[in-house]
Formats: C-alpha cells, structure tokens, sequence
C-alpha cells in the first residue's frame, strides 16, 4: 500500500532523488565506488558541493548580491549559537513565536543581552505577534519564519533597521520571497531539502567580521567561507541529496511554481478542518502555516476510530506534538496533493459516520 507521508521531520522527498541517492550509494556517477566512500577532496565530491551551494543562491535569487551558501553540521540548534557568536557584540532583538525560537534565545543568551521584541506565548504560540518595533542600535534581528509545532508562519517580515536572521527551517524553498532582506538564513535539512545532517546557512558577507570576540574556527562563518564549506568534513550523503532536491526543484520550474502547488494543498487541508464539525485548527487563521496545519479533534470519543480510519488509508505521521496534542500534517514540497486528499476524505468520511 502506498504510505501518505505526512512527518514533520525527517520528512518526505521526492520519489526521483531516493532513487537517485541510492543508486549513488552503491555506485557513484560510475566510479565503482559509493559516494559514502570516496573522498570529499576529491572532484568528484567538489564538484557536488559547488553545484548544491551555487543552487542554493540561483533558488533564491541571491547570485552576485554578496551572500555565501554553506552546507554545515550540527542541525540548526548550533545556529542558534553560531549567529549569536557571529554577530552579537551587544544586544540583540527576537521575536519569539515559539519552541524553536525560545531555543535561539537561550542559546544566544549565554553570550550576551537578549530582548525579546515581541511573544505569543501567552496563547501557546498559535499566532505572529505584530506591531512590534526593531530597535536600531541592537546587533541583529532574529525570528523563525515557520513555527512546526504550532503550525503558525510568518507571511510577512518587518522592514527591519539591522541585519535580520531568520531561521527557515521548516519552510526554505516553499514559497517566494525577497530573500535579500535578510542577513543570514538558515535551516536544516530534513524538511524541505534533504536528509538529516546537514545546515544550510546563507549568509551576507558584509555582515561578518565585527564582533570584539574571538570564535572558534569551527564556529566561525568566515572560516567556513574561506575553506569552500569544507572546513571539516562535510556530511557528503546529506549534501548530495539536498544538491539532488534542489535540482528536483529547479526543473519543476524554481520556488514560484512549487509555491502554487503547496498554497492549492493548503487550501484543501484547511477547507476541511473549517468545513467538518469534528475539527478545530489551533493556530489563528491569518498566521497558518503552508507547511504544518495542525487541528484537534473535538469529540476524543472518535480519536480510536480516527486513528484507526487513518491507519487504513495508508496515512502516516499526523499525530500533533505533545505540547499541542491532537494532529499535524505537515506539507512540504515533496508531498502530492493526492496525499492532501487522501487525508482530506478520511476527516470528511469520519464525519459522515459520526
């Protein structure tokens, strides 16, 4: 039976790069050997890193506006430090919107002064807080495009007076955006680009290079500038089947038609949760998510049924975070629409029997 992949991280990819990265891995571009084997000095594996960083800034329309793309390790819980390490020299700005964002403050706070410009904390983080102001003499601003747990998303960034960041690990790739207003990106990988293991971090160069600090090369954008996104060894299987996704990507014709695709998905997931009695959404409506819509199920009686309706269809990976409760389906670029339906006619069927 066909599996309707809806986890929210490590998450679906497309059927064409699962099969391309496993035949890479017996037998890479006809070398006799697996691309896990070969060395990532060679050429061959070079020549990957250039084309999947060279993409990255094709993608998103940054070619000749100063930014560097890097594939780097340690997920996007070490950006939390490494921007802060990079950047912060006295004070800096975020806006808090949730689990991941709280953790970017934390982490960033163990450096220096952090004020949070704004927080939707008091409703459980199921809305974008606005109104708020940037101050101009803070470092940096920092916020988190797409909330997964909460299935909130920014549809709009502020017209910020300092270098922005902006952590798009859940949403990079899935929709346009003017991505030269921001400083650095970054994101992990297993949502929308490939599997665990590898950052991507793009980054301004003209930010870098101003705090009184000494960082540790390892941590140290410019460094990793400097060393081609090699300073260590790179997860080569990672960056290989991100570079394979971004290929994938690039033919369905860039960022502007998968955005199609994903708001047409979007709209069928929360048509029915509005439409059908049975389910709530718990994000406030202009702040959902393209990317995870999550919803409860208001008669718990049923959840067995449910579950049980879901396991049928060959539904997987919907149950809601513990901190939310109820379902999630996250929808993510490789994710059909016949999944969406899928999905959408078991919650229509369950309130037919209910």
């Amino acid at each position: 039976m066909k599996k309707h992949n809806f986890s929210a991280g490590p998450s679906i990819l497309p059927q064409e790069v699962l099969l391309k990265a496993s035949e890479a891995v017996i037998d890479y571009n006809n070398t006799g050997l697996s691309l896990i084997e070969i060395s990532h000095r060679s050429k061959d594996f070079v020549d990957i890193m250039e084309k999947a960083r060279a993409l990255v800034l094709e993608l998103l329309g940054l070619e000749g506006k100063g930014y560097k793309a890097l594939f780097l390790q340690g997920g996007a819980s070490t950006q939390f430090l490494m921007v802060a390490m990079n950047l912060l020299e006295k004070r800096a700005g975020y806006l808090n919107t949730g689990a991941w964002s709280e953790k970017a403050i934390k982490e960033a706070q163990m450096l220096d002064d952090i004020y949070q410009v704004a927080s939707s904390k008091d409703a459980n983080f199921n809305y974008i807080p606005k109104g708020y102001t940037i101050p101009e003499d803070y470092d940096y601003f920092h916020c988190t495009s797409n909330n997964t747990i909460v299935g909130t998303q920014l549809k709009s960034f502020p017209n910020s007076p300092i270098p922005m960041v902006c952590d798009m690990s859940s949403d990079i790739f899935s929709r346009q955006l003017d991505f030269s207003q921001f400083g650095i990106i970054y994101a992990g990988a297993q949502k929308n680009m490939g599997p665990a293991g590898t950052t991507l971090v793009v980054v301004k160069e003209d930010i870098l290079g101003k705090v009184s600090r000494k960082i540790p090369s390892i941590m140290d954008y410019k460094k990793h500038i400097g060393s081609g996104s090699m300073l260590n060894t790179p997860p080569v299987f990672a960056v290989y089947t991100s570079m394979l996704t971004l290929e994938w990507l690039k033919g369905l014709g860039g960022i502007a038609a998968v955005e199609e695709e994903n708001e047409k998905k979007a709209r069928l997931m929360y048509s029915e949760i509005d439409l059908n009695p049975l389910f709530k959404g718990f994000a406030a409506k202009e702040d959902r998510s393209y990317m995870n819509a999550t919803f409860t199920l208001e008669n718990e009686n049923l959840k067995e049924t449910f579950e049980s309706m879901l396991k049928e269809a060959g539904i997987s990976g919907v149950n809601g975070h513990r901190s939310v409760g109820g379902y999630r389906a996250s929808m993510y670029n490789a994710l059909p629409i016949d999944s969406v339906k899928a999905l959408v006619e078991v919650m229509s069927e369950l309130e037919s029997k209910a």
